[in-house]
């Protein structure tokens, strides 16, 4: 028994030497580039489906692999590392590390919850727009575990009795004590909740294994979302790059059901809101280009892989993408309601101060309170808006399509990217003061805020970077790319390609559709970076030996690789929902399933529908075939 425990321990370790070992003989016995290369894929594939190793660590593996086995050289495959998508990451995470800095993010969500008031019906749908809307330009995992406390607080005053509040009050006495709650009111008891500290793309088993671990110790503490924490006992201040806000067991609190949950529409409200945080960032992650890294690896092996294909870019991707977010949108947005709330929608959504009760009042109340502690809108505030909003028009306008864009200003053509717009403006975030320029004036209140900002100090600094940049997802889309560039040196993607012309027979949606299900079902067990890095260079050589436009297929892949919403291991943002304690697994599962059918059934409407004539999908395109002739030579 103690050797089983032993064995099972080191696990790990076990698969990382074992797989490689037990592989060898495939390019011992077959000694081509195609079986050597099929076995750096495999190492790899399986690396990353049992995370063994990081993924990151993982994702190094071609790097030494490749040129061992005489694949590629040392040189072509450390090129694969560092793309453009890279450049445009960088840039990205600049503004988004400055949105974070200054809570505009946090200004933001509570605007727009003040706006929509107490009832359930409209809290969900705010709470989900608002969800979505920052998702689009911060990772859904951050977005989450901003949302999320707020949605906590707003619960604890909708669903909670007086009573239920002294109660919890009590056992939460000695937290408040100890630790001052940023952003949350004091004059309302408030459980316990613990702060873990995560790398921002952290697999959803490392997150996992570090809460079971845990197991929510007691080790009680309340603080921002996102950003430092102050030590109580030191006064340091600790820097980390993502913060998850999690609430304690119900058994800690020794508190029975009663006092979570008045009734059970209580605790379907309490559901509802709650997966809806998840999915919204789901939704909001699939709008823009940059909103997730699954569509980054896309587009950057895409562009790689198809050099000729000036088809995808910020603009065209926006334009398909956004009305299938709002459909989304509004289809979830009934599909919770009607599962959760019931479909009494006039008197969950109506807006009338009339019919408002006491608790819905008291909420309101408190939102408005956490909103006003926020103060007014500060300097750094406007000029990240004004950033955020210059970055999304440099992006559209470039190459919009049906009209010259601004790089047509230029000489040259095809030197200008979405990563130049990005790089340029990151760049300028560290060069701009955090302190508005006074230019010899000074106002009655700048004596006392010198102490707090100084002078000199720029919107963000590299710290501030450095917290916020997924380094892991660079070194792990750089494999990807690896992988993919490996397969088309050696000739394995073209036989791939082969063998895949038993589906010739199936009309071309069926064949997209297939495909569309079975990445849905695998990303549920698997990370989505991991899934589209596996399938990308399958379904491209797939679609070449069928005459089949590769958008056609890489695009609704791309999309439903997203859809990871039925488990809690499927990605972080279901993890944070789920450690929240108001949903089982079996309740993600019925809400993630009609969320699952949802997605498939718009995106494969879209790709049929606008998405036909905006990428030209009913014709095989020249630039695929010039690739599919440069792979068979």
């Amino acid at each position: 028994m103690a050797l089983v425990k032993e064995i099972l321990r080191a696990r790990n370790l076990l698969l990382v030497v074992l797989i490689p070992l037990l592989l060898l003989p495939l390019p011992l016995l077959y000694p081509s580039s195609e079986a050597s290369c099929a076995y750096v894929l495999i190492v790899t594939a399986v690396y990353w489906v049992s995370e063994a190793v990081p993924l990151g660590a993982a994702a190094l593996v071609p790097a030494f692999l490749y040129p061992l086995f005489g694949v590629m050289k040392s040189s072509e495959v450390a090129a694969e590392y560092f793309k453009n998508t890279t450049l445009l990451l960088m840039g990205v995470i600049c503004v988004a590390a400055s949105v974070e800095k200054w809570n505009l993010h946090k200004r933001i969500a509570l605007r727009m919850v003040m706006m929509a008031g107490a009832k359930p019906g409209m809290l969900l749908l705010c709470f989900m727009c608002c969800t979505t809307i920052l998702s689009m330009w911060l990772s859904n995992t951050s977005t989450t575990a901003m949302v999320m406390p707020i949605v906590e607080a707003v619960l604890q005053e909708l669903v909670n009795s007086e009573e239920e509040r002294e109660v919890i009050g009590t056992e939460g006495n000695t937290i408040s004590e100890e630790s001052e709650p940023k952003g949350l009111s004091e004059k309302h008891g408030q459980a316990s909740v613990e702060v873990i500290f995560i790398n921002e793309d952290a697999t959803t088993t490392d997150f996992n294994s570090l809460v079971h671990i845990k197991n929510m110790n007691g080790v009680h503490m309340i603080a921002n979302p996102i950003g430092t924490v102050n030590s109580p006992n030191k006064g340091q201040n600790l820097p980390q790059t993502q913060i998850l806000v999690l609430p304690p067991n119900p058994r800690d609190l020794d508190l029975s059901t009663k006092y979570q949950y008045q009734s059970r529409h209580d605790h379907m409200i309490c559901k509802c809101l709650s997966l809806s945080i998840s999915y919204a960032a789901t939704i909001g992650g699939l709008t823009t280009i940059i909103g997730t890294s699954t569509s980054l690896i896309f587009l950057e092996y895409f562009n790689n892989h198809y050099p000729h294909a000036e088809v995808v870019n910020f603009g065209t991707w926006f334009l398909f993408s956004f009305p299938i977010c709002l459909i989304m949108l509004v289809l979830t947005w009934f599909w919770m309601h009607w599962l959760f709330l019931g479909c009494n929608f006039k008197e969950t959504c109506s807006v009338s101060k009339k019919k408002k009760t006491k608790r819905e009042e008291m909420s309101e109340r408190r939102i408005q309170e956490e909103y006003e502690k926020l103060g007014d809108t500060s300097y750094p505030e406007m000029v990240t808006g004004f950033f955020f909003i210059l970055m999304a028009l440099l992006w559209f306008t470039r190459e919009p399509g049906f009209v010259p864009g601004w790089s047509s200003f230029f000489e040259k053509k095809g030197y200008r990217t979405d990563a130049t717009v990005s790089v340029f403006l990151g760049f300028l975030m560290f060069l701009i003061p955090a302190k508005k320029p006074c230019f010899g004036k000074r106002d009655k209140g700048d004596s006392e805020n010198s102490t707090d900002i100084n002078s000199m100090e720029p919107i963000i600094t590299w710290k501030d970077f450095q917290k916020t940049m997924p380094w892991e997802i660079v070194v792990l889309v750089g494999g990807g790319y690896a992988l993919a560039a490996g397969c088309k040196t050696s000739g394995l993607s073209t036989w791939i390609g082969r063998q895949m012309l038993s589906l010739s027979s199936l009309p071309y949606w069926a064949v997209t559709l297939l495909a569309c299900i079975l990445v849905s079902i695998v990303t549920e067990f698997v990370s989505n970076p991991a899934t589209i890095t596996i399938f990308l260079p399958i379904l491209c050589s797939m679609s070449e030996t069928l005459h089949i436009n590769p958008l056609y297929t890489l695009i609704p892949v791309t999309m439903c690789i997203s859809f990871a919403v039925m488990l809690p291991v499927g990605n972080p943002p279901n993890a944070i929902v789920f450690n929240y304690g108001h949903c089982q697994i079996k309740d993600m599962v019925k809400a993630g399933l009609g969320v699952n059918l949802i997605g498939l059934v718009v995106v494969m409407v879209a790709i049929n529908t606008w998405g036909i004539s905006l990428f030209q999908l009913d014709t095989f395109p020249d630039w695929a075939m010039v690739s599919n002739l440069t792979g068979q030579s």
